[in-house]
């Protein structure tokens, strides 16, 4: 059974659902950099880096500002806006994660073996390096959708209705692409190698 979590900077509805195009925008941004900058800055280091990470916090905000008329509080949560600008901003950054992701997973491909012997905390580093190199191969494969949509529920610890409006899609394909990305990625896990059969 699937437990949907409370969003960290949610608040009551009305106070989530500001009237931005005749507030002023000093006292209102500087309420929402507030709540919202911390969740949206770790979210964006865990899939850029964190001086990436301060760019693309900065560059959320000023887009918010300047297109603060377009925010319609009847058609989402603030938070679901500032995460989709960030979103959009992320996919200017997807080549360059595909390639981090890549290089990461023939750097553990090219992880030395432990020699027999070796302590056996020097060998977990290996297996999770070497099952970090897996995963980052199949987030490396993944479509740029469903890795929104992964990232989103995982490190922005999004429910699937604020992914939905993050995203602009319906909730019944959050889901199903979570289910079907969460399915690709435990077949990933089990590949990763057990002490008995890498280090005997």
């Amino acid at each position: 059974m699937m437990t949907e979590r409370v969003d960290e900077g949610e608040g009551p509805p009305d106070e989530d659902r500001p009237r931005l195009a005749g507030a002023d925008p000093a006292a209102e941004f500087g309420r929402l950099f507030d709540r919202y900058a911390r969740p949206l800055h770790r979210y964006l280091a865990r899939r850029v880096g964190a001086e990436t990470a301060d760019d693309q916090v900065s560059e959320t905000f000023l887009i918010a500002l300047r297109q603060r008329r377009s925010y319609d509080p009847a058609q989402g949560a603030v938070r679901s806006w500032l995460y989709g600008i960030a979103t959009n901003l992320l996919r200017r950054h997807v080549r360059d994660e595909v390639r981090a992701l890549r290089a990461t997973a023939r750097a553990a491909g090219q992880l030395p073996q432990p020699h027999p012997g070796h302590d056996g905390r020097v060998a977990d580093r290996v297996d999770a390096a070497v099952l970090a190199g897996r995963l980052a191969a199949a987030l490396a494969e993944l479509s740029e959708g469903d890795r929104d949509v992964l990232l989103l529920s995982s490190w922005a610890e999004m429910d699937s209705a604020g992914i939905a409006e993050t995203l602009g899609i319906p909730v019944g394909t959050v889901r199903s692409r979570l289910h079907r990305v969460r399915t690709r990625l435990r077949a990933t896990a089990p590949t990763a190698p057990s002490k008995e059969e890498s280090h005997d």
